[in-house]
């Protein structure tokens, strides 16, 4: 019989405690030798009182022993199985891979970036030299977008399909443990390049293929199926399945797509900015210390408020984090942020977002199902005029003092900030419509009443924050996971609409390759 037990103590205590099975018998009523194990399953830190304290919720094992955890992903060769084709090696394309191969099936993997540790020197040149290389950046390459934004694993989506699966599978492949119970967890930018490169050796070792600097770029198909696809431009490809997991960012595939009259639609996303405070601020506010003990992790946030009928939230907040440049083409400024696993740089930043709605971009100069998209787009190139001069390739990024954008007033001056490529004051208060800066600038008074001392003319907002999810769905069948047109293919992940974080996009990354291999006898005939 399996029980859980629920401990609450003084964070100070945590570290100190050594956990015996008494301690659980007194909770449970019942003796210490029936307890044959117990395991942490849950944790997080309660901040809201005076004294910080850590909830605990453990995994009490009376009369048996814990069973042997599974292997999550087995390694079964697939080298003449049968294949299916995927398109991008993020979340999503590489546990689509991972599940085939656990359940028999060969995975092709087509990635249009660089292998994790190549993709690397890239992301240095954009960061140091402000070049772009549209092909291997922050968004594309080997382990998708959050290989080098962060490794967040918190996820909302739990009715989508297995966390836990997604977390022993990171595990498997060398992730710390702590992320089966931390409330918020996270493996951070130094730690997560490497469990994607042991996820490769795993696809291959089995029989897999994966592909590196091989870019979609053209497609047949015939009446509702497709036929075939063309890698960089020249070599065609016959496909049985094709799973389509680009990503949020990879805009030459919904225009490709489009152009072949498949269907498409424009949706809703978030458009904001970045906000960035010393991290000794957001831990006094958060934690009301004047110094973080060593006990405490550096303080996160999350604030959500509504203003014209409107949510306006924060997104992938990163604790001592670092602002990154995160554009994919020459002539636009995007923002996100990150953390090392250690979370010990000396700011905290945030996506400060509003959700863009269908009337936004309906008057727009592009209409259907890329109008979202050119919207968004717009929004990055006028980011990009404010801070660059467009006769040369720079990667500088607007930015003003939060409450002078509050004010609605240019700043005379700026403060420090981790966007290494270098900030330029701008009237950011001016990049949005109308409406949308009203939202944020209502957005960020509501959270200076939630966090006193949040509204201060040393923190800086920075733009643009716009590639939180993707402004295109690609419509599927809710119960076949392929596309509602066209049989034998499978949008999946957050380029298709239907994740948002690593955990998400891997959820949808198992359920499409488990409804393909529910379906192949439909595709075999």
């Amino acid at each position: 019989m399996i029980q859980h037990c629920d401990v609450r103590l003084p964070i100070e205590d945590e570290k100190r405690k050594i956990w015996h099975a008494s301690d659980f018998a007194s909770k449970l009523a019942i003796k210490s030798d029936r307890i044959q194990e117990f395991h942490l399953i849950k944790r997080s830190i309660d901040a809201r009182s005076r004294t910080i304290k850590v909830n605990l919720r453990f995994a009490v094992y009376i009369d048996e022993k814990a069973a042997l955890r599974d292997v999550p992903f087995e390694k079964n060769p697939v080298e003449k199985a049968n294949a299916v084709h995927i398109i991008g090696a993020g979340p999503a394309g590489l546990f689509a891979a991972l599940e085939l191969i656990h359940k028999g099936y060969r995975p092709v993997v087509y990635e249009r970036g660089k292998t994790v540790r190549d993709r690397r020197r890239d992301i240095a040149k954009l960061t140091k030299e402000h070049l772009v290389n549209p092909e291997s950046n922050y968004c594309f390459g080997e382990g998708g977008a959050g290989t080098y934004s962060d490794g967040k694993l918190y996820t909302r989506s739990k009715k989508r399909g297995d966390v836990n699966r997604i977390l022993e599978g990171l595990i498997q492949f060398g992730a710390e443990e702590n992320i089966r119970f931390e409330a918020h967890p996270h493996i951070g930018t130094n730690k997560l390049p490497k469990i994607i490169e042991r996820i490769r050796e795993f696809i291959r070792e089995a029989g897999g293929e994966i592909h590196f600097e091989h870019k979609l770029t053209d497609i047949k198909a015939n009446q509702d199926k497709l036929k075939a696809i063309q890698i960089n431009g020249k070599d065609w490809v016959k496909i049985d399945r094709l799973i389509l997991a680009t990503g949020h960012s990879a805009r030459d595939i919904f225009h490709l797509l489009d152009s072949k009259g498949i269907a498409l639609d424009a949706k809703p996303f978030a458009l904001g900015l970045r906000v960035e405070h010393s991290q000794k601020l957001i831990d006094q506010i958060q934690y009301r210390l004047e110094e973080r003990t060593e006990y405490l992790p550096p303080a996160s946030y999350r604030l959500v408020a509504q203003s014209m009928e409107r949510g306006v939230y924060s997104f992938c907040m990163c604790p001592g984090g670092i602002i990154a440049p995160c554009a994919t083409a020459s002539g636009e400024i995007v923002t996100n942020g990150w953390s090392p696993s250690k979370r010990n740089n000396l700011y905290a930043n945030s996506g400060i977002v509003v959700t863009i709605k269908k009337e936004d971009w309906q008057n727009f100069s592009t209409s259907g199902a890329m109008a979202a998209l050119e919207y968004q787009k717009e929004i990055e190139k006028k980011a990009y005029h404010l801070a660059n001069d467009p006769n040369e390739s720079t990667q500088f990024a607007p930015a003003q003092r939060l409450m002078d954008f509050i004010k609605g007033k240019a700043s005379a001056s700026l403060p420090d900030c981790s966007y290494t490529p270098g900030i330029v004051a701008a009237r950011l208060d001016q990049l949005f419509p109308k409406e949308i800066y009203h939202v944020l600038r209502h957005g960020f008074l509501e959270f200076g009443k939630k966090m006193k001392s949040y509204l201060n003319n040393e923190a800086v907002v920075v733009g643009v924050e716009s590639r939180t999810s993707s402004p295109v769905l690609i419509p599927r069948s809710k119960e076949e996971y392929h596309h509602t047109e066209v049989q034998n293919f499978y949008p999946c992940g957050e380029g298709a609409g239907y994740a948002g974080g690593i955990v998400s996009a891997a959820i949808d990354g198992l359920n499409v390759a488990s409804a393909i291999v529910q379906s192949t006898s439909k595709f075999s005939e």
